[in-house]
């Protein structure tokens, strides 16, 4: 039986501009999720709240919602509770993407922290978007208003996509203009398109 559903996986370092690229392919009339969205959906889910009360104990607000500012308190500086914070919500995230893109012939899910969970094994097709060093961190600071200084230390304490073999994934080279970027995207999307459909 010929597989009828693929999944994508887009992803890179913050400031490299893997947004702008999901919102070229959402252009382009592919199906994109974002799991930064539905980890926020997540939140207000009572499962969910639940499952993170029932393991890190007061992190509700009166009225139920989540309390960033005590769950971050409780993982900020503790390895061990951050991995078991990871533990709940990333297979939460994943499992919510891989029933939204259920029934999909091709769809891309922009993906974060797929390398580092080791969440590339779990798609048909990674896309990588690289960009300067230099650009990135001009990027985020002026995005985020934060200084270029802060910005090099989040990216040194993230997953190292200066040096790194990306040769077995679609590769997007975020060196040009907008328009250039929009280029490169479509190229790869009809590679794709001419493998997978």
């Amino acid at each position: 039986m010929t597989q009828s559903n693929y999944r994508f996986a887009l992803t890179g370092g913050i400031g490299s501009g893997k947004s702008t690229v999901a919102e070229i392919i959402r252009r382009q009339n592919y199906v994109v999720f974002s799991c930064d969205a539905i980890y926020e959906e997540l939140l207000h889910n009572k499962e969910f709240l639940n499952n993170l009360s029932c393991e890190f104990g007061d992190v509700l607000s009166h009225d139920g919602t989540l309390d960033r500012g005590k769950l971050a308190e409780k993982v900020f500086s503790d390895n061990a509770a951050r991995e078991r914070l990871n533990a709940i919500t990333h297979p939460a995230i994943m499992d919510e993407v891989f029933n939204r893109s259920k029934g999909l012939k091709i769809s891309f899910i922009e993906v974060p922290l797929l390398f580092e969970n080791g969440f590339e094994r779990y798609f048909d097709g990674v896309i990588v978007v690289l960009r300067n060093l230099n650009e990135r961190i001009a990027a985020v600071s002026k995005r985020d208003k934060i200084d270029s200084e802060s910005v090099n230390l989040r990216i040194k304490s993230q997953f190292n996509y200066e040096n790194n073999d990306f040769t077995k994934y679609y590769v997007i080279h975020n060196d040009g203009n907008l328009s250039n970027l929009e280029q490169k995207t479509v190229v790869i999307l009809e590679k794709i398109k001419a493998k997978y459909l």
